[in-house]
């Protein structure tokens, strides 16, 4: 386990990513809107195509019981936390290689509104 967390670290640094950046603050009426497009594959009450979002704060990458993830992200060693999702929204297969989630949001107000909605309201 802990030589998979030190591979995402390494990663990350190679990526030029690090989880210690300030995020501007989300508006989570139009990260309620933008999740619109997320629910192609996600639910919030539903593993789908890609896993439920309900309480994903705080919780262990690749964790949700019932959803069959990718094995490089289940054993990643991210616990998902703002900073954490910024960078997966912005370049899943970057953050973690292997992965299956191939969607991006590219846009930083985006990404942090749509983080902003799930923290507030996906409780």
């Amino acid at each position: 386990m802990m030589i998979q967390v030190f591979k995402v670290a390494v990663a990350l640094g190679a990526a030029g990513l690090t989880f210690g950046n300030a995020m501007a603050a989300g508006d989570a009426g139009r990260g309620e809107t933008l999740y619109q497009g997320c629910q192609d594959c996600h639910s919030l009450d539903a593993n789908e195509v890609g896993p439920m979002h309900r309480g994903v704060f705080g919780r262990k990458a690749g964790s949700v019981a019932d959803y069959a993830y990718s094995p490089a992200l289940r054993n990643s060693g991210i616990t998902w936390t703002a900073e954490a999702l910024d960078h997966w929204l912005e370049y899943p297969s970057k953050l973690v290689p292997g992965t299956k989630m191939f969607f991006r949001l590219t846009n930083a107000k985006d990404r942090a509104d749509v983080i902003e909605y799930l923290k507030e309201r996906a409780k």
